[in-house]
């Protein structure tokens, strides 16, 4: 996960940091970095016309984390705008890599490396991507996606 620029990104949401996410050391307390990046998953399928979890059912999906990854650059703190970069770097042909950055302007603060897994909401088996979800991405990334 190095390398990561604001350029990488086609897709950002505002974060104001609340009272309730820091530790008494006044910053961000480590685990609210991965409910970030769930917020950042959550708000970027919105927008590119999958809204959690109807956009992916209705196509006989859905998706289930099994890896995660954070590196901590710098601490946001209590009132700090920050800004969640979002973008899928890999679509394999089961799981796809969701790649997060958090930025406080152009200081990037933190990046998220997340698996999903697509499987049948029934089965909870894991099953092909959509052909609709991974052109939809494809053409909605400024850089396409690695394919594995």
């Amino acid at each position: 996960m190095n390398g990561i620029s604001r350029e990488d990104f086609a897709f950002f949401y505002p974060l104001r940091v609340r009272w309730s996410e820091v530790d008494p050391q006044g910053i961000v307390f480590n685990p609210n970095y991965l409910a970030y990046a769930d917020i950042a998953l959550t708000e970027y399928m919105r927008r590119i016309g999958f809204p959690y979890p109807e956009g992916l059912i209705r196509l006989g999906s859905d998706l289930f984390a099994v890896r995660s990854e954070i590196n901590f650059r710098a601490s946001a703190k209590y009132d700090d705008e920050l800004e969640l970069a979002a973008r899928i770097s890999r679509i394999g042909r089961t799981s796809l890599t969701l790649t997060v950055g958090i930025f406080r302007g152009d200081e990037l603060l933190c990046d998220v490396m997340m698996i999903y897994v697509n499987a049948s909401p029934d089965s909870q088996k894991s099953t092909p991507l959509p052909e609709p979800l991974i052109e939809t991405i494809t053409a909605f990334e400024k850089r396409p996606p690695e394919r594995s």
